[in-house]
């Protein structure tokens, strides 16, 4: 199949349209804010329920434990900041408050990745999939659009019983998946079928991915393209299925090559179907501040970089 740009959105806004959706829905749903609101995609629902809208400030970790007591008298909360607050400026509230109870409470994780660019290195989420993912009881979410953020978003509330970790940016986006889609947390979906290699990438590096493969067809190098929206739980069944259809795998994500995607995949992959991988995102490095598209450019995180490395890898395996 091929994807075809609707045009540019923000991940962020298909966040917010979600828990809009739910807050009309759900009466006990409850809107923390930490500081920014119209900057996370909460205000559309801020201004429509201001009776459930509470701000709490620059107070990651209140933030965290509030939500924490809300869900455990019974409502359903809502916050969202930056992804560096939200996953480690509050991260002994996550894991004792939120986790350790196994309360539902709904996490934006707002700006994450490279792309949030001029913001610099001490805004820029790349080490929160690590951390959030080993975290007991916890889901992450991580949706390559603005519409599969919405549906995501609204599937999670609706389906999942404990926290919900939403990864999400900034800057607008392709925005490429229908509103209509069939999506299931804990379900990856296989976007286009090949035989050399399988690219799984989350996030907005999936229309890259899928850019790069395009790239990689125009020289008959045949590839899978495989959208991971949930990085926990992970799909495991159908990671090994295109492993063994293709014997070679690259994952690419906005986030460090240690500990994310890259690790939860050869984890699964070396104990069930082991074959050759390659894993695409920062070097182990902090970020820097710059234009986004210069960012992914500069670490080769933008569809020509994934190319290249693809190819040169390919290449190297068949020598």
């Amino acid at each position: 199949m091929r994807y075809v740009s609707l045009g540019e959105k923000s991940t962020k806004l298909g966040f917010g349209e979600a828990i809009l959706e739910l807050a009309e829905k759900n009466p006990n749903l409850i809107i923390l804010g930490a500081d920014i609101t119209a900057s996370v995609g909460l205000n559309m629902v801020a201004e429509k329920f201001p009776e459930r809208f509470f701000s709490l400030g620059i107070a990651e970790q209140n933030v965290t434990a509030v939500a924490a007591g809300l869900a455990l008298t019974g409502k359903l909360p809502v916050y969202s900041t930056y992804s560096v607050f939200a996953a480690f400026r509050a991260a002994d509230q996550v894991r004792l408050s939120i986790c350790y109870n196994n309360v539902k409470v709904i996490i934006g994780g707002a700006h994450a990745g490279i792309s949030v660019g001029p913001d610099g290195a001490t805004h820029q989420a790349l080490e929160d999939i690590a951390l959030m993912r080993a975290l007991p009881n916890m889901t992450v979410i991580s949706p390559c659009d603005a519409n599969q953020a919405k549906v995501l978003t609204i599937a999670a509330a609706e389906h999942v019983n404990g926290p919900i970790y939403v990864r999400f940016g900034r800057e607008p986006v392709p925005n490429f998946t229908p509103l209509n889609q069939d999506v299931k947390i804990g379900k990856a979906q296989l976007l286009c079928k090949g035989s050399d290699v399988a690219i799984v990438a989350t996030g907005h590096m999936v229309w890259e991915a899928l850019q790069a493969a395009k790239l990689l067809g125009e020289e008959n190098i045949s590839a899978t393209v495989v959208n991971v929206h949930t990085i926990k739980p992970l799909d495991k069944e159908l990671l090994v299925e295109v492993a063994k259809q293709t014997k070679f795998v690259v994952t690419v994500e906005e986030h460090q090559v240690n500990g994310g995607l890259g690790g939860a995949v050869a984890e699964v992959l070396s104990q069930n179907y082991p074959v050759l991988m390659d894993i695409i995102g920062m070097p182990d490095c902090f970020g820097e501040s710059g234009k986004p598209q210069e960012l992914l450019q500069k670490y080769g995180l933008n569809s020509r970089g994934i190319y290249e490395r693809v190819r040169a890898k390919l290449y190297e395996k068949r020598k």
